[in-house]
């Protein structure tokens, strides 16, 4: 068994999928297997993931990062929330929040016993039963508390806003300290073998030759290994998510450090909004075939918080996925296995989550097809239900003021995405498959609010007397309110804990 072992690991790029996957795998596989990323200075990196999900806790846990140091080295800024403008109608906003809503109460879900009272207008609207989004909403931030047991305080959850390249030059010194080498160079070839069509070696412009057994493509968009050595073939989703443009532009801090990310539709896609100790960074995701890039320019420019500190680049994409993640003995992480827009903050779970698959089926040098079509079973699944929950913030819009979110309201969706709808929309149902990242208070949040309403509930929620349940909500929101008064400031707490070197 020890002659199967792969020896070498090759990674062809940087930036945040290739240096995430470096130090991850430095840290597991604790020195036992050679390490080589290979990246040019000459290339640049997209970065701009810089919101995330709370999932990348447990990605800092493995590598023991401390969190107030890696937010110090990244200028970063926790988030709490994702609050969407304009996403329904025109002026509308709501906040896609971390975290539970209320308290399980007996039988079914807190949320069924909501439905019971909100259809008969009797129960306030979501965000007064979650900690996350009242917090967010003051702008007031600590992190949970589990030591408090049952209290409110002890439900918080949060994810990160950082800068991506800052994020990066960290996680490289944090992999080169685990001895990962890093080998400077612009990629002029990939060397296949003959015998089996893997990849055998790179061959660097310098005329250098770094080989390997695994690869891993982090070249982004390109997928140098994945695409343009093994013809892997990608799968197309603009028809469900046709924006395939993006602008950003950085600009100066805002006098709020607001402690979640902003996504404000426009008249042809939305905008985002991440703030960040030193700087706010922005972009306008947007549909070329409505609004021309000097235009999807000009309304970004149009809508900054501040002066911007850059000139704005553009980004060209289709959103979708490589038909395989996995092919020979070639993985594809980030964008160089797929493109999800930027609405939910997925981009960097799903480097994550790829990594996590890959120590899970590790190979030796058999490369088993078996192991590698699960994880591209796995991937595919993971990749299409996200897909489901971004198409539902387009689907669900009821603007009559463009033709473009008309277009977005009318088109066919998928099967699987329609039989969600579908469920909450008669007794506000929600059914999570699996292990599908959003679970059913994602879900809910964003079916509610954008519109769709439910038209009964849970039978079993008519259990309870209509003024038992009525003191148990009043209860939750009044427990939340009287937490909110302990919370410090987002901006104190960052001041505190995690200020970043001017």
């Amino acid at each position: 068994m020890e002659d199967k072992l792969i020896d070498t690991i090759v990674i062809v790029g940087g930036g945040t999928s290739g240096w995430m996957t470096a130090a991850a795998l430095s840290k597991v596989l604790q020195g036992k297997y050679t390490i080589k990323v290979v990246e040019s200075d000459e290339i640049g990196t997209i970065g701009v993931g810089e919101a995330t999900i709370p999932m990348i806790q447990l990605f800092n846990k493995v590598l023991e990062i401390d969190e107030h140091e890696f937010l110090r080295q990244t200028q970063g800024t926790y988030k709490l929330a994702i609050e969407f403008v304009n996403w329904g109608r025109l002026g509308e906003r709501y906040m896609h929040g971390f975290g539970v809503f209320g308290q399980d109460l007996w039988t079914v879900g807190f949320d069924q016993y909501w439905q019971r009272l909100h259809q008969q207008g009797k129960a306030l609207d979501l965000e007064a039963y979650s900690i996350n989004r009242m917090a967010a909403l003051a702008n007031k931030f600590m992190p949970a508390q589990p030591e408090l047991g049952n209290s409110p305080l002890a439900d918080i959850k949060h994810a990160f806003h950082f800068d991506a390249s800052l994020y990066a030059q960290f996680l490289r010194r944090y992999s080169e300290a685990r001895g990962v080498q890093r080998f400077e160079g612009r990629i002029v070839d990939v060397l296949l073998r003959g015998s089996n069509g893997h990849v055998d070696s790179l061959q660097l412009d310098d005329g250098r030759r770094v080989a390997g057994e695994l690869f891993i493509d982090c070249s982004g968009f390109r997928g140098l290994l994945i695409e343009q050595a093994l013809k892997t073939g990608y799968e197309d989703w603009t028809h469900w998510l046709p924006c395939d443009r993006a602008v950003a532009v950085p600009c100066e801090p805002a006098a709020e450090l607001l402690p979640y990310t902003r996504s404000t539709a426009r008249q042809a896609g939305w905008q985002w909004r991440i703030p960040l100790q030193h700087r706010i960074g922005n972009g306008h995701v947007f549909c070329s075939q409505f609004i021309s890039e000097d235009e999807a320019t000009a309304v970004l420019m149009a809508n900054l918080d501040a002066p911007a500190l850059a000139a704005p680049r553009t980004l060209r994409f289709a959103t979708g996925m490589r038909k395989q993640a996995w092919n020979k003995n070639v993985v594809a992480i980030g964008l160089a296995g797929g493109f999800m827009e930027p609405l939910e903050s997925t981009s960097i779970h799903l480097v994550q989550t790829a990594i996590a698959r890959l120590l899970t089926f590790f190979p030796d040098r058999g490369f088993s097809t078996t192991d590698t079509c699960e994880y591209n079973r796995q991937s595919r699944n993971e990749y299409e239900r996200i897909r489901d929950f971004i198409i539902l913030h387009y689907h669900l819009n009821q603007r009559d003021d463009a033709p473009f979110w008309q277009q977005c309201r009318e088109m066919a969706i998928p099967d699987t995405l329609q039989r969600k709808i579908d469920l909450y929309r008669q007794r506000g149902r929600i059914v999570r498959e699996g292990n599908e990242l959003f679970s059913e208070v994602g879900w809910l949040q964003v079916m509610h609010g954008q519109g769709l309403r439910a038209q009964g509930h849970h039978p079993l929620a008519s259990l309870l007397p209509e003024a038992e349940v009525a003191e148990y909500l009043a209860n939750v929101s009044g427990v939340i309110g009287q937490c909110l008064q302990v919370m410090p400031g987002h901006a104190d707490y960052i001041a505190e804990h995690c200020a970043a070197a001017r």
